[in-house]
């Protein structure tokens, strides 16, 4: 089983070109959400983590936008089932705790439902299509969450 070394918290500005990679090739090519979709005014705005393998490349990134909200989770298909979107999902969720922010919330794709749930997420309201793809709103109450920070 292999291990990302690390997952960063990073900025727009300083890691585009590896964030961007991993969400072209998860987003755009693998679930064919049209590119104008994917990019957003949101991206300048957001805290993301990145997660690198062992040989500094990216595989895996997520983004918080500012209103707490959780979005563009993507792991390269080759890396997932290994922890690695618990990850970027847990650093996420840290942050939001230190902001002072006790509700997280994000669009999961419903085919994602289950990973989120083993989280503590639960699905809030009925099913919706975004990009093409169904969805569905999850929430987690951090006050009540076990996150270990």
């Amino acid at each position: 089983m292999r291990h990302a070394d690390a997952v960063q918290i990073v900025s727009w500005e300083e890691a585009e070109s590896a964030l961007r990679a991993v969400r072209t090739t998860v987003f755009i090519r693998e679930q064919q959400v049209p590119e104008e979709l994917e990019w957003d005014q949101f991206d300048a705005v957001s805290v993301h983590v990145l997660a690198l393998n062992n040989a500094g490349q990216p595989v895996g990134t997520a983004r918080l936008l500012p209103d707490g909200h959780i979005g563009r989770m993507a792991v390269l298909k080759e890396w997932r089932g290994q922890g690695l979107g618990s990850a970027l999902l847990t650093t996420l969720l840290q942050i939001l705790i230190r902001r002072g922010q006790f509700e997280a919330q994000l669009h999961a794709q419903t085919s994602a439902i289950p990973f989120y749930k083993k989280l503590g997420f639960q699905v809030v309201g009925e099913e919706f299509m975004e990009a093409g793809i169904p969805h569905v709103k999850m929430m987690l109450s951090l006050k009540e969450s076990a996150l270990i920070i």
